[in-house]
């Protein structure tokens, strides 16, 4: 029997006004997100990949409301979130979190470490008092790897590292249900990244948590992820479980990302970063990483105002052909859980 989804998405469509610059510019309709559909079961982690201006971190503030909804669909269990006025999100907060992109720059520069943590606990459970607030915050610090020499710091005084640490830390405080990570470790070096990744998994792990994890990076993704979802221009290309999308991806935009990843051992990478004395600092620099080259995949993502016609990635895919311009490839069923929106990916295995 199936299990059902702990949230549910279905035509989901972003769209806002672009506005040109000068007054002779012709405005324009941003389609960040267009027509978008998955579902993510309770205790799963979702990898979301796409490059820069695909519509991420649009979706991320989308699904925890601080972005409006066009049209379409958001069920969290039985609840349809869009529409919710704030007040009717107020109680959805405690199981519905987010980690922000800027580690440092999510943070209030004027309160304490420890402060920053325990924040949500005065507006989601009230019924604590300041020390056990404190207490609360001073055990979650130590479980996301921070000492409590770090308690009373504040953000200034902290790595890049240390501060993605007190961002999950301050969304975990309140023991929710569904993690959505904005690129968490975009604005990290390969060391860090490795740790942060490896923290969220065990995370996820011990609490039982579903997690929608944002990145443009397929190494990243493949760490921690049981479902991995491609976006390009506000669509989905591709979606299906980890194994099936890396070992035998079926679009030709994934097949691209792909070929651009660097080949990275985040597991090795972490153990090199820990035999050198755990997390860099200015004075205690991370160790070395070897990449390899990839090929890149050429050409610009188009401007979301001005998408191209047919298939969004046709003008920069290797297999373009007169349907792909005329027509929109729908997402459907290729293999198994595997989907994939390309009007020859059969043909292209």
């Amino acid at each position: 029997m199936a299990t059902v989804p702990l949230l549910s998405v279905r035509r989901l469509r972003v769209h806002y006004p672009k506005r040109g610059l000068l007054p002779w510019n012709r405005p324009g309709l941003v389609r960040a997100i267009d027509d978008l559909h998955f579902d993510l079961q309770p205790g799963e982690t979702l990898g979301i990949v796409g490059e820069s201006g695909c519509g991420k971190s649009t979706l991320a503030r989308t699904l925890v409301g601080l972005q409006a909804a066009t049209t379409g669909s958001i069920r969290y269990g039985n609840q349809e979130l869009i529409g919710l006025s704030r007040q009717d999100w107020k109680p959805l907060r405690h199981e519905i979190q987010l980690v922000f992109q800027d580690p440092l720059g999510s943070l209030s520069p004027k309160m304490k470490v420890a402060d920053i943590i325990a924040e949500p606990l005065k507006a989601l459970m009230p019924q604590l008092g300041a020390e056990q607030r404190r207490a609360k915050a001073l055990a979650l610090m130590e479980r996301v790897g921070l000492g409590p020499e770090i308690a009373d710091r504040k953000p200034a005084e902290l790595s890049g590292g240390q501060g993605q640490r007190v961002g999950i830390a301050r969304a975990l405080i309140v023991e929710p249900k569904l993690l959505i990570c904005d690129e968490p470790v975009s604005a990290l070096d390969v060391s860090i990244q490795a740790q942060i990744v490896n923290l969220l998994a065990d995370l996820a792990r011990e609490r039982q948590l579903a997690m929608i994890f944002i990145a443009h990076d397929l190494a990243v993704v493949r760490q921690l992820s049981n479902r991995v979802l491609v976006m390009y221009l506000g669509k989905v290309m591709e979606q299906g479980r980890a194994e099936d999308v890396y070992a035998r991806p079926r679009h030709p935009y994934t097949r691209a990302l792909l070929e651009a990843a660097p080949v990275i051992d985040l597991d090795a990478v972490t153990t090199a970063a820990e035999e050198a004395g755990g997390e860099a600092s200015a004075d205690r620099p991370a160790p070395a990483v070897k990449r390899k080259r990839r090929r890149l995949l050429g050409g610009d993502s188009p401007d979301p105002a001005q998408p191209p016609m047919g298939c969004v990635f046709h003008p920069r895919c290797p297999l373009v052909e007169h349907a792909c311009v005329q027509a929109v490839p729908l997402l459907r069923r290729v293999d198994g859980e595997q989907y994939a929106a390309c009007h020859f990916v059969a043909a292209g295995g």
